[in-house]
């Protein structure tokens, strides 16, 4: 009986040859001639056998062809562009990850696909020209990864819990009790006559009771062991998985030729141990994840229109407040949240963030807009139609659009030092059994698995993340929300921090505005204010909260020119706002005067039909403590301080910046991303700090980018971190506490390496039984674990205090 080259069922049925090779169906068939002619192959050398036979029902999928359907799977869509997730049960290993994500070799309507492993769910993006839905999914059920689609499930939102370990532990364990019972007359060796009698039955239902043990409880290690040592590499599960085969296969043969009872304690107690390490770092890593998931207080704050004794009064809430059916505020360069439908204004939405494409398109009142857009032009209200899926902006923030190089340096050396100790324990176990089979053959075998099982790098490999994922939660805690814990790695290694000034490293509360020029007519008053409204700029949101916001007139036109100024019309006024090259030539010639008169100052100039008016004058308030931000930074890092404005606050804050700080004015986006490109040209490790808004490429192009919030929509992709504007004094501080972390993780490999080197001392001279090794392997593990977690704990005591004060 011949074996299905793709699925490796028994061809039970008439064969199907084709190619030199087996197939049990046509459906195997088809697939395999899929992978061939797509040069994908090399899926057979990863993956022997996925398990599946792509047997398709006639018209079962057929209900994705209805459109409501279809609506209410989607994501996304919009153009020819749409993106669907599913869970996909069978994902199981490196090769399903693999060739789930060359779908787009299959089919050339697949654009891009992600695989979230634990999760074990792909999202995808397509060309709705290209391939249906439909075809979409029968492209995966024919390659053997049939979706579990439920529309039920998609509404609740709902992730079934995986309770196979607490499974796997309960089994090992009763296991275990069971084997130590039978096993005391064997450990004082009594001389009973009837306990004499029933020895050898006791013996095997040890040997019954090892069964699941082996089999059941323990299996991922030979999994594991076996898909490493297939793909050629030689992981952490390959040592454990020789020894439990060894203390079995020694304990299974010694039974039926009398030689011994064996070792089915220690084997069971292995294993059972082992598990009780997993399930505790499992437990803490997800309690971990929890803490740190920064969905729950993401500083993301929106506009909603509320109604309040007969008027329209807007607020700022956080986004996943949004209830469906509020109305809200987008402005120009806002990220729209949820999807909802467009009530008022002319939107112009770059679903860039979504789909990697940046033309803007053009939405007109009842159109549907998607979540992840971004508002390019004036002011738009819509009304949600869900609340917020906070995430999908998690999603979102972690898109490959904007993912950089993520390898962390820890990560790297970990698998370093776990395959090269790997090596090394497997040599030790040989040479050192090799010689006890010589000087004392009862010891071989003991010395051979306490080896292998005392001297495992489980304990290495937990360093790094149970670090900075402790690190990573405490940041949140203490409102700095970082994308990912390789980010405080990087965060540690900056030698140079570049500052924004406006909305950065000033407060847009407490400004003082001054208006000097020819009085605005009122039809003036309520454009500017219309105007001011539909902008996202902190200068913007400064000058309109000290307007009149009930007399505004809603723009005909808006365009913002990023770096300069706004332009907008109604009716027929044509209105400027901006800098003075933008504005007027009177305007810059009034800006002249000015620095003649040694008047140093930040202004907003107004022109009306191309006739200069007038200017607001902005006398600005910098952010409590930062002074001592700068003078902390600066001993060991070098301060820039890049911004769009004129150099009418230099003077001022020469007083504040460390002396010989370079400042840096009237610099547009594009000037601010060149000065960064040209310090990483130098081998400077760059942090930018920006608001966000003018200073998306400098963030994306920085090695750390971090976007300071306050009251408004900031959030972008092209950031590495957000931190709350009210924490902004704390920025030193979490300098210091990401070069600690690194410390820490640095000291637990000492660590590790320690306890390793003492185990492996007493397991080679043979005075380390497996049972003991066996608890010893995981407490090593779980000590690594405690030790990280109340270390961190201790070294942001200062920030915890920091923040009750």
């Amino acid at each position: 009986m011949e074996s299905c080259f793709h699925c490796g069922d028994d061809c039970l049925e008439e064969i199907i040859a084709f190619d030199d090779k087996s197939f049990c169906c046509s459906g195997c068939k088809t697939v395999f001639e899929i992978l061939n002619t797509n040069d994908l192959s090399y899926y057979y050398e990863l993956e022997k056998a996925p398990g599946i036979s792509p047997k398709i029902r006639e018209g079962k999928y057929d209900y994705l062809e209805n459109s409501e359907i279809i609506e209410r799977l989607l994501e996304f869509d919009h153009d020819n562009t749409q993106i669907v997730s599913f869970s996909i049960p069978s994902i199981h290993c490196s090769s399903c990850i693999w060739i789930l994500e060359n779908l787009n070799k299959l089919h050339k309507g697949i654009k891009s696909s992600q695989v979230d492993f634990p999760k074990k769910t792909i999202r995808l993006s397509f060309s709705s020209e290209e391939m249906s839905l439909k075809n979409l999914v029968l492209l995966l059920v024919r390659i053997g990864y049939e979706p579990n689609i439920s529309l039920d499930n998609y509404d609740a939102n709902e992730s079934s819990v995986d309770r196979s370990l607490i499974y796997k532990l309960g089994v090992a364990g009763f296991a275990f009790g069971n084997i130590m019972f039978l096993s005391f007359p064997e450990y004082f060796e009594i001389n009973e006559f009837w306990l004499e009698q029933f020895k050898h039955l006791f013996r095997w239902l040890m040997f019954i009771f090892s069964l699941p043990v082996v089999f059941y409880s323990g299996r991922d290690y030979f999994i594991s062991a076996f898909k490493g040592l297939r793909s050629g590499i030689l992981n952490i599960d390959v040592p454990i998985a020789l020894g439990i085969s060894v203390l079995f296969i020694r304990s299974t043969v010694e039974i039926p030729l009398d030689l011994g009872t064996g070792f089915f304690d220690s084997l069971s107690g292995l294993v059972f141990f082992l598990l009780l390490g997993k399930f505790f770092q499992q437990k803490t890593y997800s309690f971990l994840s929890f803490e740190r998931d920064y969905k729950s207080y993401f500083p993301i704050a929106i506009t909603r229109v509320i109604s309040k004794e007969g008027k329209q009064l807007e607020e700022q809430i956080q986004v996943y407040k949004i209830e469906k059916g509020d109305r809200i505020i987008i402005r120009n360069e806002e990220l729209i949240p949820m999807d909802a439908i467009l009530i008022k204004g002319d939107a112009k939405i770059d679903y860039s963030f979504v789909t990697g494409e940046a033309e803007p398109v053009s939405k007109i009142s009842g159109d549907k807009l998607y979540a992840g857009g971004r508002q390019q032009g004036g002011i738009i209200e819509l009304e949600a139609l869900r609340p917020v899926k906070q995430s999908y902006l998690t999603e979102l923030w972690s898109d490959e659009v904007f993912s950089k190089d993520k390898n962390s340096v820890f990560q790297n050396l970990t698998n370093q030092i776990s395959k090269r100790f790997t090596y090394a324990v497997l040599c030790i176990a040989i040479l050192s059994t090799t010689f006890w089979m010589f000087y004392d053959p009862s010891k071989a075998w003991n010395v051979f698995t306490a080896v292998l099982i005392i001297a495992c790098p489980c304990a290495i490999a937990l360093a790094a993340p149970f670090t900075l994922g402790n690190m990573l939660r405490i940041f949140g805690k203490n409102h700095l929300y970082l994308k990912d814990a390789n980010i405080i790695e990087k965060t540690a290694e900056i030698d140079t921090v570049v500052f924004d000034k406006t909305g950065t490293i000033t407060t847009n509360d407490r400004s003082r505005i001054e208006y000097e020029g020819l009085e605005l007519t009122s039809e003036e008053k309520q454009l500017l204010g219309g105007s001011l409204r539909a902008s996202n700029h902190p200068l913007s949101r400064s000058l309109y909260n000290i307007l009149d916001k009930h007399n505004i007139s809603t723009p005909e036109s808006f365009t913002e020119h990023t770096g300069q100024g706004l332009e907008t019309t109604y009716k027929n006024l044509h209105l400027k706002v901006g800098s003075p090259a933008f504005v007027d030539q009177a305007a810059r010639h009034f800006t002249e005067l000015q620095q003649k008169k040694k008047v140093e100052r930040t202004s907003v100039y107004i022109s009306t039909n191309n006739q200069y008016k007038g200017c607001f004058t902005f006398h600005n308030s910098y952010r409590n403590g930062l002074s001592d931000i700068f003078k902390e930074l600066s001993v060991n890092r070098k301060i820039i301080i890049l911004s769009g404005d004129n150099d009418g606050e230099r003077a001022r804050l020469q007083e504040i910046v460390p002396q010989g700080t370079n400042m840096f004015f009237n610099q547009k986006p594009g000037d601010k991303l060149q000065y960064i490109k040209d310090l990483q040209s130098q081998g400077r490790k760059v942090m930018m700090v920006g608001d966000g808004l003018n200073d998306a490429g400098a963030l994306a192009q920085s090695d750390v980018g971090i976007v300071i919030s306050e009251d408004i929509n900031v959030f972008s992709p092209a950031c590495d971190g957000i931190l709350d504007a009210k924490r902004f004094k704390d920025l030193g501080s979490f300098f210091d506490l990401s070069g600690k972390a690194i410390k820490v993780i640095q000291l637990s490999f000492l660590l590790s390496l320690f306890y390793n080197l003492i185990g492996l001392g007493f397991a080679v001279t043979g005075n380390l039984m497996p049972v003991v090794a066996a608890i010893l392997m995981p407490l090593s593990s779980i000590s690594i674990v405690v030790f990280t977690t109340l270390v961190t704990q201790i070294i942001t005591k200062d920030l915890k205090i920091k923040r009750r004060t």
